[in-house]
């Protein structure tokens, strides 16, 4: 006897809305059945009141053109449309955690930081070259795929401001310094942004908006070279950063092929595991061998 089958929890266009997911910003977010293409897919619904009917039109012109931003890196949009007053965003459904998840409230990784910096970077420079700020990325909103990719939301390079609630309010605490003093925002806002992921994941905390000490100050097995590009991407005034996501990105893979030219990860604690059984098989080595010896002198003794 077959297994029922449950039925949607409701039906936006051609798609049915089979559970309801935890959202990381504004509306309500879904998993959902793409009926005409048979595919699994992720809809965002925004409040009624998410833009005003002036800035409604220009915000779903904005984000259909998503749909021409294609990078590994960031979310595909694959519709935008209007459902009962309310707009809505269909984009791919990712399996995976958030980047926030992964890090577990410690540092993680510095090579493994150091990629996932070089993910967000790249996928923001293209989002820049489209003409879009992101304004965004925390490590709430990045998500790590089933495998171990970053992906950024599209949904936030729509609004231009990032995640933020009708009355204006941000919902997320990694804004640059002239964001947080209300002043405009660009593609440096940006940079400031992923370097303070960056900073987080190497130090387990945030920068300081008045400027951050090293990384390694807090995290010995981050590499000097690591400090500077770190510490220029969250520089408290935006022309003192990279003046792009690009070369924010080209900086940390610099310093990547520095490392694994070292023959280093720059995190001791993946080589110590490694280190202690190949001394723990050397002591036992040698007690076999004093032991032979032993045996060999007492018999000919």
């Amino acid at each position: 006897m077959s297994a029922t089958v449950p039925g949607p929890i409701a039906v936006v266009a051609h798609y049915n809305l089979l559970e309801r997911l935890e959202p990381a910003g504004p509306g309500d977010l879904y998993r959902a059945r793409d009926t005409k293409q048979g595919r699994t897919v992720a809809v965002r619904l925004l409040p009624p009141d998410f833009t005003t009917p002036d800035a409604r039109e220009e915000f779903i012109e904005q984000a259909r053109g998503l749909a021409a931003l294609s990078h590994p890196n960031v979310t595909t949009v694959f519709e935008v449309g209007e459902h009962e007053g309310r707009i809505y965003l269909v984009f791919e459904f990712l399996k995976g955690q958030s980047l926030r998840s992964e890090m577990g409230g410690r540092a993680i990784n510095v090579r493994r930081a150091m990629d996932l910096a070089v993910q967000m970077a790249d996928a923001v420079a293209d989002a820049h070259a489209c003409g879009y700020v992101h304004g965004g990325l925390s490590p709430d909103s990045v998500v790590i795929t089933a495998k171990g990719h970053a992906k950024i939301p599209a949904f936030a390079l729509a609004s231009r401001d990032g995640f933020a609630s009708s009355d204006g309010e941000r919902l997320h605490d990694y804004d640059s310094p002239e964001e947080a003093r209300g002043q405009p925002s660009d593609e440096r806002s940006d940079i400031y942004s992923v370097g303070a992921v960056l900073f987080e994941m190497l130090t387990g905390r945030r920068p300081f908006h008045r400027g951050a000490a090293a990384p390694s100050a807090n995290n010995p097995h981050v590499p000097p070279e690591l400090d500077d590009v770190v510490l220029k991407a969250v520089a408290p005034n935006p022309d003192s950063r990279y003046q792009s996501a690009a070369t924010f990105a080209a900086e940390l893979r610099s310093v990547g092929a520095i490392l694994d030219v070292r023959g280093t990860v720059g995190d001791e604690s993946d080589n110590e595991p490694r280190s202690t059984s190949i001394s723990g098989a050397l002591v036992v080595t040698v007690v076999i061998l004093l032991g032979i010896a032993a045996v060999i002198w007492w018999f000919f003794r």
